[in-house]
Parts: structure tokens; C-alpha cells; sequence
């Protein structure tokens, strides 16, 4: 693979931030150390920092001297999640139950690296806006930060995003052309029924029972009211009730979460899981309280952009190393909320198969979201050596 000497010349700089990152993982919001260690390094390199966006955000301000010109956003993430870290190697995180188990100390370090590239590399006409952000799990950092200006005082002509991904090969990319992740969207569904003896369920109007039809229920949605061919998942991942034996109880829920590529196929599950619990409980007597609350949207990549991603790719690293059967994922991204304000692409970097973690790893596959996973080094700068040729090719 082709990469610029000065982004190996500088891994061991950012490779040592990144580990650092790790070491100290912090929540969504949370991310005070991250977003003091980022404005550290930017100022340290000239480069202008705004903080305070949803918290703990932070965007740098790389401006050209060659005048004026388009501007572009290039994002990072930079929480942690809730994980008790099981890898015991030295930059293992030191915050218990807390861990970036999703890669995101990578995402914000290969960022620092084109930022301390572009430190002494301006000759570029207009503005490169480094988007450092929060909350991406489960937080939607990206939605708070637009709610609070960010595409107001740093305008975009575009906008990229970038995550590595477990079991690609090493150093190689993905870009997908249109829905690329689905939306998250979560529902629970009370149902109100009248309790009586298990022995004498004839007196009552039992909840549960009713909870049993509705969950099988639910999935004619997916296998009768939808085109078969318009993905889209509905699972039931909770179910609740009752307190003992002999006792059929008078309310119990379940919940779960819908997955979508389009806005329309999720409206149209809403509208028939709303029908159907009301349905469910008039048949056995209940009553049935839906909630139905939608988090983030489909990420959907726009055409020009992703084409342009895909001849930088192939431009800098060669076309082998731009893969040719990247599927669409029903794994979610806040990084969609950006793409349906400006134009971008998220491409996927492969952080290959687990064979670059130091000794002392877990005992666990290096997945997503594991105990067991760490970022893998090796793609620093080939990160970094991608977010400079997309800006300097955008904004030429």
C-alpha cells in the first residue's frame, strides 16, 4: 500500500495519543480529558479550536493560504461505552467499566494525525473543519452539535466520516452508495390487564398471554405489510411480567428496536405496531400503551460524494485496496444526522482480524462493541493519509 512518508514519519506520535485516549476512556458527554488532550494538540500546532458544542466538542479551523475557497468537515468520534475492558495490556483503560471498544480513540487520533500534517501544510485554497465529536453511542452528539450551530458557524460545502471495521482486511476500504446503516429506532409496549389467581385465570384479563400473541404478531409486519425486498428488522429483545407463580399480574411489556434503510418503511412499521398492540389488547380484554421513539436516522451516503471517496481511495491507495462487495449494515451511525444537512460520504476502513493486539488481549474475538477489542495501530496513518488526500482533493 501506497503511504506518504510524512504519515509513517509521525505514527509513533499519534499512536502514542491514541493508546492514551484508550488508557482514559470517557462516556458520552463526558469527554472532558479527550476534548482538552484534542485542543492540546491542535494549539500546539497553530491551529484555531472552538469548544463547547454539545458539551464537549471540538472543531479545528485549518485555513489555506492560497485565499479563500470551499470549505469541508471531516468528523471523528470520540466517546467511549460502558464496557468492562477484559485485554490487559498496557494502555488497557484504566476507568473500570468504561472502554473504547469501538474504536473511536483510533478515529479521533487518525484526525489529529491529518491535523498535524496540515500544520505545515496550507498551500490549499479554503478551509478544512476538523469535527471532533461526542456522544456518537447512543448519545447523538451529532444531532446536539447542528442543534447548536455547528453547520451555521462552520459552513460545509461537504462532509466525510470514516469507522474501521472488524474482519476486513487490514488497510482496506469500504464505500457503499446510498442507505449504508440503518436507523435505531426503540418501542415498548405496555399492556394493561386485570389480575386474578393463576388457578382461576377465567376472573382476570391476562397480560401475558396477550404479550404472546403480540410478539408473534409484530412480525407479520416484517413478513406481510412490507415489500419483501425493502430490508428492515423488528426484534423483540425484552420481555416483562409477573412476580410469582400462582399469580397472573395485571400489566406486563416487552420491548425491542426497528431497524430501516428508509424513512417511509419506518413509518409504515410504526403505524402497524401501533395498530396491532391496540388490536392484540381489545381481542383478550387489555389495554395497551405504545412508545415508539426514533434515534437515529438511516445513514445514507450521496452519490457525487461517494464517488469522489472511491477515486481518492483508489487514487492513493490503489484500486485493490477498495473492496467490491461491501454490503449495507443494520448497525446505526449518528453521523447520518450531518448527511441530511450537507452532502458526504462514510466510507469503512478494515481494522483487519485481530492479529495485531498486543499480548495480554482478551480472551474475546476483536469485534465491535467486545471487551476484547482494541484499534488497531497499524491503520494510523493510512487514516490520516486518507483525510488529507479527500480535503486537499475537495477543495482543489
Amino acid at each position: 500500500m501506497k503511504i506518504q512518508a510524512e504519515f509513517i514519519d509521525q505514527q509513533a506520535l499519534i499512536q502514542s495519543i491514541r493508546r492514551d485516549i484508550h488508557a482514559h476512556p470517557e462516556l458520552k458527554f463526558q469527554e472532558y480529558r479527550t476534548a482538552e488532550l484534542v485542543v492540546k494538540q491542535l494549539t500546539n500546532w497553530g491551529i484555531k479550536t472552538h469548544t463547547g458544542l454539545a458539551k464537549t466538542g471540538v472543531v479545528g479551523i485549518v485555513d489555506g493560504n492560497l485565499g479563500p475557497g470551499k470549505s469541508i468537515g471531516l468528523r471523528a468520534d470520540m466517546d467511549a461505552l460502558p464496557i468492562h475492558e477484559m485485554n490487559t495490556f498496557e494502555h488497557a483503560s484504566t476507568h473500570q467499566g468504561t472502554m473504547h471498544a469501538c474504536g473511536h480513540d483510533g478515529h479521533t487520533a487518525m484526525l489529529l494525525g491529518a491535523a498535524h500534517y496540515f500544520s505545515t501544510h496550507r498551500n490549499f485554497k479554503g478551509t478544512i473543519y476538523l469535527i471532533f465529536q461526542p456522544a456518537e453511542e447512543g448519545g447523538g452528539g451529532a444531532r446536539v452539535m447542528i442543534e447548536e450551530g455547528l453547520f451555521s458557524l462552520f459552513p460545509c460545502d461537504a462532509v466525510f466520516g470514516l469507522h474501521n471495521w472488524p474482519g476486513m482486511p487490514e488497510g482496506e476500504f469500504g464505500v457503499i452508495t446510498g442507505p449504508a446503516m440503518a436507523s435505531s429506532n426503540e418501542f415498548k409496549i405496555s399492556m394493561k390487564g386485570k389480575g386474578a389467581h393463576a388457578a382461576l385465570p377465567h376472573n382476570g384479563a391476562d397480560p401475558i398471554y396477550a404479550l404472546t400473541q403480540l410478539a408473534n404478531g409484530l412480525q407479520s409486519i416484517i413478513t406481510r405489510n412490507k415489500s419483501p425486498i425493502d430490508a428492515a428488522v423488528l426484534s423483540i429483545t425484552q420481555i416483562h411480567g409477573g412476580f410469582t407463580t400462582n399469580v397472573i399480574p395485571d400489566d406486563a411489556w416487552l420491548g425491542g428496536t426497528v431497524r430501516t434503510f428508509t424513512n417511509t418503511t419506518l413509518d409504515l412499521i410504526e403505524k402497524r405496531l401501533i395498530e396491532i398492540a391496540h388490536g392484540v389488547a381489545q381481542t383478550f380484554n387489555c389495554q395497551a400503551e405504545v412508545s415508539f421513539d426514533r434515534n437515529y436516522p438511516p445513514l445514507i451516503n450521496h452519490p457525487d460524494e461517494s464517488a469522489f471517496a472511491a477515486k481518492v481511495i483508489e487514487e492513493t491507495f490503489g484500486k485493490e485496496h477498495l473492496t467490491k462487495t461491501m454490503q449495507p449494515t443494520m448497525g446505526s451511525e449518528d453521523f447520518a444526522f450531518m448527511l441530511e444537512k450537507v452532502p458526504g460520504c462514510y466510507v469503512f476502513l478494515g481494522n483487519g482480524d485481530g492479529k495485531h493486539r498486543l499480548s495480554g488481549h482478551g480472551l474475546g474475538p476483536c469485534d465491535l462493541h467486545n471487551p476484547s477489542y482494541d484499534f488497531n495501530d497499524n491503520l494510523l496513518p493510512i487514516g490520516s493519509n486518507y483525510w488529507v488526500q479527500i480535503a486537499k482533493q475537495f477543495l482543489a
